[in-house]
């Protein structure tokens, strides 16, 4: 028996090595040499199966890795006005890179209009101030929208700036169905750790179950959700939870979707992730690999997913703002190479690079090019895009991606049995009593306890800190200006506008909220349309789904 079971394995190894060459061999490379500086011939890949691009996908989702295809060099950016932010866009594509990715201020996070009270002080200063279509407009103008992929960080208000988007794009040209990006729209991660969220839990999912339908339907190439780990991390978790988290969000997501009728195979595969990349190396990289596993078998055995891109954890990278010092600030350039040679050597999608000043401030120009410039001597001088999971196959590696596995699963676990069985449920349950935010508050404690002691090491903080001088110089400001400016737009584009038109979209915003059977999509198009602002729109919706406001945890 033991005979037939060894040429069985034998044979299936062979079959999977076979079934990966093909694929390899038909895919399109890129036009470089896959050798060493020195001239040494390197293998597409090392090991044995699974093979890239094969299920469960621990070693990456295609079967070519970065030969076939680098990842998008997707650099964050937004500040002040939409002029302002459209010109950093532009600088960074002259720079090389090749997808936008926008960072809004926080009046626009919330779902409130520059001339609030609430954003009094704060009109430009951490995002780009969008008020009305009038401002997202200017955000792209200039920039060919049927080329560039964009994404959008945004979750309260996420459908009206992706109406915004799809409003923009149309009077430009490009249909919905050329867009191509993301917006991120993970509200379950704000309950647990960013906390910008509007309305409570249920009609927030309600929102974001209509764009999933919408983008199924009308946007093929748009990701209507970026499930995030990466403010979870940022909060303070750690490298397991942050995962765990993440995925279990993921397959609440999922269930929502389900339980609305739609099918897994084709709301599936326009699913995204947004993860951290920390500065444990070898521990992010376990990370990585083990969210690729983990989603693929969940997606297949669990909900039923036959179509393989619907099982592929299609992930955008981050380096830890969270991990870089205000004290001697340039040491942050090499904490941030570093984690973005782990984030390329689990397998990222897309990729953004901190600036070094960030501690500090928005990244001034010159920050924002270095950071570029960072991925872009992993991508081309450091040949880790030579080979697929370069790493795979080290005992330290799969190890660490088992015991990353393993510590989700057991979150999963606590999950399942708070929801009777439900992911979303007991994702819901967990927001309700307060386990996610406690997790993270110990483990954000338990980190900060170390370093006070000086038994975790954060350089140039509370170890070799010489040359700690004030560096503060230099720095990206936003002036006063800027609010003033953007406060002078908003009523020009109120006074100019057909108030008539505006309170029928907005009353046909409301009428939609409070029919389930109806999706919120084409309404809030209308009214950006109208030139409604954000705050009126969130408005006329807060009417019937309420706001939310977390219990105190003791």
């Amino acid at each position: 028996m033991s005979e037939d079971n060894g040429d069985d394995t034998t044979d299936s190894a062979d079959e999977a090595r076979a079934e990966w060459l093909v694929d390899y061999e038909s895919s399109r490379l890129r036009d470089i040499p896959f050798e060493t500086m020195s001239g040494v011939p390197l293998e597409p890949m090392y090991g044995d199966s699974p093979y890239p691009g094969q299920f469960p996908y621990t070693r990456g989702l295609f079967p070519a890795g970065y030969r076939s295809r680098l990842w998008t060099m997707r650099m964050f950016a937004g500040f002040g006005t939409a002029e302002d932010t459209n010109a950093r866009f532009k600088e960074l594509l002259r720079n090389g890179g090749t997808g936008l990715s926008t960072a809004f201020d926080m009046p626009t996070l919330m779902g409130r209009d520059s001339d609030s009270s609430w954003a009094l002080g704060e009109v430009g200063h951490c995002g780009v101030a969008i008020d009305t279509l009038a401002d997202m407009r200017d955000l792209f103008a200039g920039i060919d929208l049927g080329k560039v992929s964009t994404s959008m960080t945004i979750n309260g208000p996420a459908a009206i700036l992706m109406a915004m988007y799809v409003a923009v794009a149309e009077e430009s040209g490009v249909g919905r169905s050329g867009l191509a990006g993301t917006i991120q729209n993970d509200i379950l991660k704000e309950y647990q750790a960013q906390k910008e969220y509007i309305y409570p839990p249920r009609p927030s999912m309600r929102i974001i179950t209509d764009m999933v339908k919408f983008t199924t339907a009308e946007m093929p190439r748009w990701h209507p959700v970026s499930i995030s780990g990466y403010h979870i991390r940022e909060a303070g978790s750690t490298a397991a939870q942050e995962l765990a988290f993440t995925l279990a969000n993921g397959f609440a997501y999922v269930e929502a979707a389900l339980a609305a009728g739609e099918d897994i195979d084709e709301f599936g595969r326009r699913l995204s992730f947004f993860f951290n990349s920390h500065s444990d190396f070898f521990e992010e990289i376990g990370k990585f690999r083990a969210a690729r596993r983990i989603w693929a078998r969940w997606m297949k055995e669990r909900y039923g997913a036959k179509d393989k891109r619907a099982m592929m954890c299609r992930f955008h990278t981050q380096t830890a703002g969270v991990s870089l010092t205000a004290q001697q600030p340039e040491i942050n350039i090499a904490r941030v190479a570093t984690q973005a040679l782990a984030a390329a050597i689990g397998g990222t999608q897309s990729l953004h690079t901190d600036g070094f000043d960030e501690a500090m401030a928005l990244p001034t120009e010159k920050a924002a090019r270095i950071a570029l410039r960072t991925q872009q001597i992993v991508a081309h001088e450091t040949g880790v895009a030579a080979v697929a999971d370069p790493l795979g196959g080290a005992p330290f590696v799969e190890w660490m991606t088992d015991e990353m596995e393993r510590q989700a699963e057991e979150v999963f676990e606590h999950l399942e049995a708070l929801g009777d069985g439900s992911m979303l449920e007991g994702v819901y349950e967990a927001v309700e009593n307060g386990y996610f935010v406690g997790e993270i508050a110990d483990s954000a404690y338990r980190f900060e306890r170390e370093v006070n002691a000086g038994r975790r090491i954060i350089v140039g903080v509370n170890a070799y800190t010489e040359g700690a001088e004030d560096d503060a110089q230099n720095l990206l400001r936003i002036g006063h200006e800027t609010e003033e400016y953007q406060l002078k737009r908003l009523a020009t584009v109120k006074q100019e506008r057909n108030d008539a038109d505006v309170a029928d979209a907005l009353a046909r915003v409301t009428a939609d909220a409070n029919d389930p059977n109806i999706n919120l999509m084409p309404g809030l198009i209308e009214a950006v349309r109208a030139l409604a602002t954000e705050e009126e729109i969130v408005m006329a919706m807060e009417s019937v789904f309420g706001t939310y406001v977390e219990r105190a945890i003791v």
